[in-house]
Order: C-alpha cells, then structure tokens, then sequence
C-alpha cells in the first residue's frame, strides 16, 4: 500500500517508520525545509545549533526507547545521573536534589522524597504521600478521570498543601506541559507520576549527542528511503481533495518559488500535522461530522524556547533542573549536557520561558531582558557583581502553537488514529494515546497510526502486514 503522510515531526516519521516495517510505501510531505516538527533543530551562521524546545528523554518513554533501539541509535541518548535538581529561589544560587537510588520502584522515588529535607517537612511528606495514594492503588482509570479537575484543585481535593504546590507541581506543571497547576488538567501530571512510581527508572533523564533534525530526525528518514519509501520537504499541504463519496482522493500540494501545484495520490493518507493545522485544511464537508467537531475543543499552546551563549562558564551541572521561577520552567547547560554543543570554557543555557501567552507577541529584546533578570537570582555569583558574565548572543524561538493546551476537559476531545473516513488517519501526541503531548506521545501516535493502516490494508485483502509491538513499560 501507499501512504501519503502530511508532516515529517515525530509522529510523521515514526509512522513512516512502522509503515515500512510492516511492507508498505510511506510517501512524507513536509511543509517547511526542516525535519522534526516541534522537535526541529537550524544551525545559526556561526555553525551553533539551535532548537525548538529542551528535549529530555525520560525512561518511560518505552516506545521512543524500542525506536532508538530498531534503529541502532539508542547509543545517541547521554544518560544522566537518576536525579531531580530543583533551584530554590529563597537561597540563590542553592540547589535542591531528589536523587533516586538503584532499588525498585515505587520505593526508589519514594526514598528520594524521604531524603530531601530541602523542600518539603516531613508532614508535607506524609501528606504528599496520602494524597498521592489514589492515584497509586486506583490505577490509571482513577487518573484520567481526575481529567475534570485542574492540577491545583486535585492538590486542595487531597488535602495536599500549597506549598508542595509552589515547590514541587508548579515546577512540574510547567515543565510538562507549559501552564500552571491552576490550568492543568491533573490527568497530565499525575500520569507522569504514575510511570515514575511503577518503573525503576522512569524518571531518569536522557540529552540527545546532538541535534534532534540529525541525530534523531535523519536516521529515521535513510531508514524509510532504504526500504523504498519517500520523504520531502518543501511540499506544504495545501488542501485535502476528496471524492463525491467524502472518500481522500489526494492530496494537493502547494507549488513554491513559481511552481505548480501537484497532486499526490495514495491508497491510504495520513495528517501527522498539528490538530490547529488540521482543523484550518479540515474539508468543508467534513465539518458536520461529530468526530471532527471535536478537535475544536483543542489547541496548542503556546512556547517560547531560549538559547543563551556566554563568554564564561556558569555550571558544570550535566542535568535538567527545575528552575522555579514565575518566567521560567526547565533549562540545561548544553555546552555540559549534550556532547554535540560542548564548550569547556563558555556555557550555552537553554531555557523553556513557561507559562508563554503573555510573551508570546512581546520582542525578542523585552523577553531576553526579563530572562537576564531571572538568571541573576539563578546565577549570582556570575551575572551580578563587578565583573558579571557576558552575555555573546541569544536566539528566541517562539512557537505560538505547540503540543495541545492540556487544560481541564481536553481528553474527551482528543480523538482516535482512526476517523470516520475509510482511508485517512490521524498521528500527532494530540490524538488519543497514553502519553500525552510529549514526543512519547508523538512516537507512539504514528505506531498507532501505521498499525491501523496495516490493520486495514489486511482487511482488504492486500499482503498481510506484520504486526507492531507497542512498548508499555
């Protein structure tokens, strides 16, 4: 079978992928001149990468783990250290650990929680403990139906207390899915807790050696090309064209720089788009239908990703931390994480500004002047004084739309791989899987996606496909 797949992010390419592997002919289309989507990554004129968001891999992502691994890259991912290292804004400069020592889960976060006296007194500890309890003993049922409360609302319902919220979900909630605890869902955090209680190591944190365009995007591309599939940039989706019978009969892509319009046909075709790109190219005759109402009840939220260049070293710390501040929700040392951007003389910080909305439209200057501000009470002893660190050059990188805003309510809107119409489908992390907006979520959305197409060509009658594993744990 042929399947013309619009988007080569995770979700595009993890569904060529699996597509592939199953005997079928993956055809991607990309619009803009770069792979990844929202994990893409451009070279700047001095050779320095920049990227779309801070990329941390987690070990419960089973499922971008099992892809590596088929790939023969899994060797790419830098594993850190099996800790959580929160700032404390009350002590600059000060950190705060959570290491999690090698026994097995759920004990090993449990432990790490026991040992931090930092953050939290040991009855906010206890209470922390039994407010969790539900989640733990109740299961995944219990936590998506916790889909009706914001974060901070199931916070108040278990009796947890506000300063476990300003300490430890404010952070988290930002670095999940860029909104405050006041906004999130708690379906959103409390399935990540629940993946890190269940696995040894699920909360352990992995950088990529390199870019996500060459060292995570490419290999997936030369995997599909060598086994007969196709994957272009540069073809923007212009419009899906269908038969009498609502049935895609093509797509219509946009002709550049002159070029005219063409039309690419398949047996199967697939949005790996953006739900907000999805709804805006929604054919007018499929607007009436329930299942494509729905995707109006979602949207992607805003980010603004920042990369800073210094003329010193600010840290030598090899790890994602938290840094709790109203601006700012995660950031690294690139030039120690990843092996790619190293520097052993000067920093790169990269930094996720979170919650974006309000900053989204503001200059690039006015956001890195806010920024400078914040990395003064995370960094004292380098950026203020007589002699502070200077500032080389910055880059912004604003995605006004990026994964699905997960506010209260979203999960009944998220919808299904499979749509109503025989030969189209769906992948993107907003369609309905169990690891949420993330790129576990895209990767798995596009296995997903592949399956059914395979699910379906053999159902025709066409050459049996090879079922795909899903990774679970």
């Amino acid at each position: 079978m042929r399947v013309a797949i619009a988007g080569a992010g995770l979700a595009g390419l993890a569904c060529a992928k699996y597509l592939s592997d199953a005997g079928h002919t993956p055809i991607v289309l990309e619009s803009r001149d770069v792979l990844g989507g929202l994990v893409a990554a451009w070279k700047d004129a001095d050779g320095d990468w920049y990227e779309t968001g801070l990329h941390a891999f987690f070990g419960a992502y089973p499922n971008m783990l099992q892809l590596l691994k088929e790939l023969g890259i899994e060797d790419r991912l830098q594993w850190k250290q099996h800790t959580l290292i929160f700032n404390q804004p009350e002590k600059p400069g000060v950190l705060s650990r959570f290491d999690v020592p090698d026994i097995p889960a759920p004990f090993n976060v449990i432990m790490s929680i026991i040992r931090n006296n930092d953050m939290l007194t040991w009855e906010q500890k206890i209470r922390f403990a039994i407010g969790l309890l539900p989640a733990i003993v109740r299961g995944q049922k219990y936590v998506e139906d916790m889909d009706q409360y914001s974060l901070l609302e199931w916070l108040q319902r278990q009796g947890i207390d506000e300063r476990v919220n300003s300490d430890i979900f404010i952070a988290a909630s930002k670095a999940l899915t860029f909104i405050n605890p006041e906004d999130v869902s708690a379906t959103i955090p409390l399935t990540a807790l629940n993946r890190f209680l269940q696995e040894r190591y699920g909360s352990k944190i992995a950088f990529l050696d390199g870019s996500p365009t060459e060292r995570l995007c490419q290999p997936i591309v030369d995997y599909v090309e060598a086994r007969g599939g196709e994957v272009h940039l540069r073809k923007p989706l212009k419009q899906i064209l269908l038969t009498p019978e609502g049935m895609v009969k093509g797509f219509l892509i946009r002709g550049l720089e002159g070029a005219e319009d063409q039309v690419i046909t398949a047996d199967a075709y697939v949005s790996a788009m953006s739900v907000d790109v999805m709804k805006v190219l929604m054919p007018p005759a499929w607007q009436s239908i329930e299942f494509f109402q729905k995707l109006e009840g979602l949207e992607g939220v805003p980010v603004i990703n920042l990369h800073l260049w210094f003329d010193r070293k600010l840290t030598d710390i090899d790890q994602l931390l938290f840094s709790r501040s109203e601006l700012l929700s995660v950031y690294a040392d690139m030039s120690v994480t990843c092996k790619e951007y190293a520097d052993p003389d000067r920093s790169m910080l990269e930094l996720v500004l979170a919650p974006a909305k309000n900053w989204i439209d503001k200059s690039d200057e006015e956001i890195i002047a806010a920024t400078m501000e914040e990395l003064k009470r995370l960094f004292p002893n380098h950026l203020t004084g007589d002699n502070p660190a200077r500032l080389r050059k910055y880059k912004v990188v604003k995605t006004p739309r990026s994964v699905y805003t997960a506010s209260p309510g979203r999960q009944a809107y998220r919808p299904d791989q499979v749509t109503p119409i025989g030969n189209f489908f769906l992948a993107g992390s907003y369609t309905m899987q169990r690891y949420l907006g993330s790129m576990e979520g895209a990767v798995l959305s596009g296995k997903l996606a592949a399956q059914a197409i395979a699910d379906r060509a053999n159902h025709l009658g066409s050459s049996p496909p090879r079922p795909l594993e899903v990774a679970t744990s």
